[in-house]
């Protein structure tokens, strides 16, 4: 019985097993999605500092996205994907692009807050 498992295993290996299935983020999209995260960190730090240093630290936060924005604009698909591997790399960078979007909009909201005050 053992055996017969084996031999499955491998022979779905052998026909159709892709290990891009298991593809995650490209060292590319890593390195934006910790930089995201970072930035992330310091809206949070803004939106609990007082005047001046709100101000500070939401413009520090605004430059940090413009450079992600324009990192995100370089990036491509590398060459050689296949359809499924090219179509995850959309799909994280898509997902990428709405979390820098979603923190660009934090950020407009928090000024105006400021703007109000």
């Amino acid at each position: 019985m053992n055996k017969i498992l084996i031999i499955i295993s491998v022979l779905g290996m052998m026909l159709g097993f892709n290990s891009s299935v298991f593809a995650g983020p490209d060292a590319n999209q890593q390195l934006l999605i910790k930089r995201i995260q970072e930035s992330k960190m310091k809206l949070k730090a803004a939106e609990a500092a007082q005047s001046t240093e709100r101000q500070k630290l939401i413009e520090q936060h605004m430059k940090m996205m413009a450079e992600t924005m324009e990192k995100m604009r370089s990036m491509t698909p590398r060459k050689g994907m296949s359809m499924q591997e090219h179509e995850e790399w959309m799909d994280e960078h898509q997902k990428l692009m709405q979390q820098v979007m979603e923190q660009m909009m934090d950020d407009h909201h928090a000024l105006m807050r400021m703007k109000c005050m």
